[in-house]
């Protein structure tokens, strides 16, 4: 087991996400945007800058944070978006040595639930096939998208894709953001998540409130106590969401004290893991 976290939360610079992950003294970063870039429409020069920041501080990337089928790209987007990210992505990963790269499954637009089912099966079982040549797996969020519905369509997803390549990520914060019953749904899918975000909410008006590990109606503890007892030795990485939420558009360089709102995050975290062994 490790600790990670997507680093721009901390600070926007590459230099400001890694001096976060070193002074909580992890050994693992997950990377989404730097400058406000995805690592995926980065130019090469800067990206070669920005994996030469993180290899030369000794931290490994645990996980692409892409944008692929995400939030931003409902169903009547065209699939080469994503297709096209993936293959720029790939050779980057493969350089850090990264295995894993976060993905959704597509908003609806107004299409009946067979069509946008069906449409998002066969474009992520096109992005399974490219992972499997390229040695990396997708990852899927339980956030937007058909497969984030719930337990029955997460696992229908894995069933009708049928690739070693796609496996399952578990955002704690999510369900409770969405609305739904949050240990059914981890009991549900729990034997195929290879990776977990961490974070917390409350819902406050029918929107969600955002918190320290622990504090809100994620199941935390239930969650991160069941994977470890069940042998789970994947990463925890933090999404914190109190100084910088990239769906909202707000960014660490507006939020005020993001770095040490991370940071302070991070430790909780591992306090809270502690205590749970």
């Amino acid at each position: 087991m490790f600790f990670s976290g997507i680093a721009d939360e901390a600070g926007e610079p590459i230099d400001v996400q890694v001096r976060a992950h070193k002074e909580l003294g992890w050994k693992h970063i997950e990377l989404r945007n730097v400058g406000g870039v995805n690592l995926t429409d980065l130019r090469d020069e800067t990206f070669e800058e920005v994996a030469d920041n993180v290899t030369s501080a000794g931290l490994a990337v645990s996980c692409f944070a892409s944008q692929l089928c995400n939030w931003s790209r409902p169903i009547t987007k065209h699939f080469d978006i994503d297709r096209h990210e993936l293959m720029r992505a790939i050779p980057r990963m493969q350089a850090l040595g990264c295995k894993f790269i976060r993905i959704m499954s597509y908003p609806n637009a107004g299409w009946p639930e067979d069509m946008w089912r069906d449409e998002v099966v066969a474009r992520l079982r096109a992005l399974a096939a490219l992972a499997q040549e390229g040695g990396i797996t997708l990852v899927h969020e339980n956030c937007d998208g058909w497969a984030g519905k719930g337990p029955e369509e997460s696992l229908l997803l894995l069933e009708r894709v049928d690739s070693p390549n796609l496996k399952l990520l578990w955002d704690t914060g999510n369900p409770v953001a969405h609305g739904q019953d949050v240990l059914a749904y981890y009991e549900a899918v729990r034997a195929h998540i290879v990776y977990v975000h961490i974070k917390d909410c409350v819902l406050k008006g029918g929107k969600p409130h955002y918190t320290f590990p622990g504090e809100g109606d994620g199941k935390v503890r239930e969650v991160v106590g069941d994977l470890l007892e069940r042998g789970y030795d994947g990463g925890f990485s933090i999404e914190p969401h109190l100084a910088a939420i990239v769906h909202e558009g707000k960014s660490a360089s507006e939020g005020q004290n993001a770095y040490r709102r991370y940071v302070e995050y991070g430790r909780r975290l591992v306090k809270l893991v502690r205590n749970l062994t």
